[in-house]
C-alpha cells in the first residue's frame, strides 16, 4: 500500500495515543509522498510505528483521523461506522417518534466520522462535509445511506457543503426527490425547514431539548427570543403557554419563515396577539426594550470562530448578555448560549460573571444547557462539545 505518510517528530505521538482525532501540523516532522487535499494518509511515529490513518488537509489540522486500529478504511469500514450511527439514534427512539421527525444522524467525530454532519428532516437526509476528504466520499456515502435507510422512509439526500468545504462546492441533490423544504415536527411543534436556503443544514437541531425547557418555563410569561432565526425557541414558548413572544433577527427572510411557522401552530387571531416578529439588530433593539420581559433567550451566531478571535468574541457575548441582564424583569430567566467551539465553559461563565457585575444585578445559575442527545461527543475529543449554555435567574 503506497499511501503518503506523515512522519511525526519525536514525542509528538502522545495525542494519538490518547486517540485524539485531530493531528496538528506542528507535530509532523516530514511528509513522505505528495498528498493532495483530501487524500488518505498514514501517520507514522518517529520510531517507525504505524499510528493512524486519516484525511490529509493543507491546514493547521493536517489530518483528521479515521482509524487508530486498522489501515483498511474501505467501504466495509465506512458502512460499519454509518450503521453504528443509525443504530445509536434508534436506541434513543429517533425514527419511531412521530412527534420529533428532525434529528442529527451523524455527528462528526462523535460518530467516528470526522468532517461529516448528517441531519434528518422527515425523510430528507442533508449531508454536510467539513473536509475535502469526506466530501470526496459523498457518492459512496449516499449509496450506503440508500441501502441502510431503505426501511426508514428515506426520500432524498441533499449535499449542503458549499459553505463548509475548503475550495467550495455546489449544493445539490444526490438522490431522490428534489424538494427544497420539508414540514417537520419537533416536540410536537410543526416547522417548515428550508435546507437549501437555511443556515447550517437548515435548522439548529442541537437546541431541541433546550427549546423544550424554555416551553416548560414560559406559561403566562412574556418572552423575548433574540437571534431568533425561524422561531424555534419562540414556538417552544408559545406551545408552553407564553402570554406573548417577540422574535428578533436581523434577517428578513428568517422572520418571514418564523411567522409562517407560527401560523402553522396558532390560529390567525392568536398569531396576531401572542407573537410579533421583528427585523432588527439585536443589540440596538435591546436598547429600546423596557423591563417587560420575564424570559429572554440569547442564541447568537458564533462570535469567536477560532482562538485568534476569542477575545473579540467574548467581548461581543459580554455586551449582549449585559444588556439583557439590565433589561429583564426582576425574577426573570435568561437562557444564554455560545456555539463557538473556541469558547470554553469556563470562558463563557467568566464572561457572564463580568456581564452580571457590570449590570449591577444579582444573578444565579439554575442549570447548564448542553446540546441534544443526538449530538454525541467522543470522550477523546472534548472540542466536540461546542454548545455552551446557561439558564440563570436575575433578581
Amino acid at each position: 500500500m503506497n499511501r503518503p505518510q506523515l512522519i511525526l517528530a519525536h514525542g509528538k505521538e502522545k495525542s494519538l495515543l490518547r486517540k485524539h482525532p485531530w493531528l496538528f501540523s506542528g507535530a509532523v516532522k516530514r511528509t513522505v509522498g505528495t498528498p493532495s487535499e483530501g487524500d488518505i494518509v498514514d501517520v507514522i511515529s518517529a520510531d517507525g510505528r504505524w499510528m493512524a490513518v486519516g484525511h490529509y488537509q493543507n491546514d493547521s489540522i493536517v489530518c483528521k483521523i479515521l482509524s487508530f486500529d486498522t489501515k483498511e478504511v474501505d467501504d466495509s469500514f465506512i458502512k460499519c461506522r454509518l450503521k453504528s450511527a443509525i443504530e445509536f439514534r434508534k436506541r434513543f427512539g429517533f425514527f419511531s417518534d412521530t412527534n420529533t421527525t428532525v434529528f442529527r444522524l451523524v455527528n462528526g467525530e462523535g460518530d467516528g466520522m470526522p468532517g461529516l454532519v448528517c441531519d434528518w428532516y422527515a425523510g430528507t437526509l442533508v449531508m454536510q462535509a467539513h473536509s475535502v476528504g469526506m466530501h470526496r466520499m459523498f457518492d459512496r456515502l449516499s449509496q450506503m445511506f440508500v441501502e441502510l435507510l431503505a426501511n426508514d422512509g428515506l426520500k432524498s439526500i441533499f449535499d449542503k457543503s458549499s459553505a463548509t468545504v475548503p475550495g467550495g462546492s455546489q449544493d445539490t441533490f444526490l438522490w431522490g426527490e428534489m424538494q427544497e423544504e420539508r414540514l417537520v415536527r419537533e416536540n410536537g411543534i410543526l416547522l417548515n425547514v428550508n435546507f437549501v436556503e437555511g443556515q447550517k443544514t437548515g435548522f439548529f437541531i442541537d437546541q431541541r431539548e433546550n427549546r423544550r425547557l424554555v416551553g416548560s418555563l414560559s406559561a403566562g410569561r412574556r418572552v423575548l427570543n433574540c437571534f431568533g432565526y425561524t422561531g424555534g425557541f419562540s414556538l417552544g414558548a408559545l406551545n408552553g403557554g407564553a402570554e406573548y413572544v417577540e422574535t428578533v433577527d436581523i434577517s428578513k427572510k428568517a422572520i418571514e419563515l418564523c411567522n409562517r411557522n407560527v401560523a402553522l401552530n396558532l390560529d390567525s387571531n392568536e398569531a396576531l396577539t401572542r407573537h410579533k416578529g421583528v427585523v432588527a439588530d439585536v443589540l440596538k433593539y435591546l436598547d429600546t426594550v423596557d423591563d417587560n420581559f420575564d424570559v429572554i433567550v440569547l442564541d447568537p451566531p458564533a462570535f469567536a470562530k477560532n482562538h485568534r478571535s476569542l477575545q473579540h468574541g467574548l467581548k461581543g457575548y459580554r455586551s449582549i448578555n449585559q444588556k439583557a441582564i439590565e433589561k429583564i424583569k426582576s425574577g426573570g430567566l435568561l437562557f444564554t448560549f455560545s456555539c463557538s467551539q473556541a469558547v470554553s465553559r469556563d470562558d463563557f461563565q467568566t464572561m457572564l460573571f463580568s456581564a452580571s457585575a457590570n449590570a449591577g444585578r444579582n444573578v444565579r445559575i439554575v442549570r447548564q444547557l448542553p446540546h441534544a442527545i443526538d449530538h454525541p461527543v467522543s470522550i477523546f475529543h472534548p472540542e466536540g462539545e461546542y454548545l455552551k449554555g446557561l439558564l440563570v435567574e436575575i433578581e
